[in-house]
């Protein structure tokens, strides 16, 4: 009786292991909104991959924006390095998830960025 629960625990485990691995697509750009907590404003900013923009006194840059191959709009996985503009140390870097902003979070006292989601070109074939 014991070995046949662990047996279905393992085909369970390994059933929910395949599904988290699902296949992703590549996005070209990613779209962040920032919020900059001392005027209120609000800004959606697009992001392109290997590039640099600046929100306010942060300097973003988009390492990498990955979705769902079979539901672009479903969520979105940015890899972000944040810096100070003119400092080198990043005060965030690493993955952050659309769906779960609070996950992975920029901690800074006045700004607050977040992923929307990826952005595909038009002629790409993702």
């Amino acid at each position: 009786m014991l070995r046949a629960i662990l047996t279905i625990g393992f085909i369970a485990a390994a059933a929910g292991l395949a599904h988290a691995q699902d296949s992703t697509g590549n996005g070209d750009a990613a779209v962040l909104r920032g919020l900059d907590r001392v005027n209120g404003m609000v800004n959606d900013i697009t992001v392109p991959v290997g590039t640099t923009v600046q929100l306010g006194t942060l300097n973003l840059t988009l390492d990498e924006c990955r979705y769902p191959a079979d539901n672009p709009a479903g969520d979105a996985f940015a890899h972000l390095s944040i810096t100070e503009v003119d400092e080198v140390t990043p005060i965030f870097k690493g993955w952050m998830i659309a769906s779960s902003p609070a996950l992975n979070a920029l901690e800074h006292s006045r700004y607050d960025v977040w992923v929307l989601r990826c952005a595909i070109n038009a002629t790409s074939s993702q």
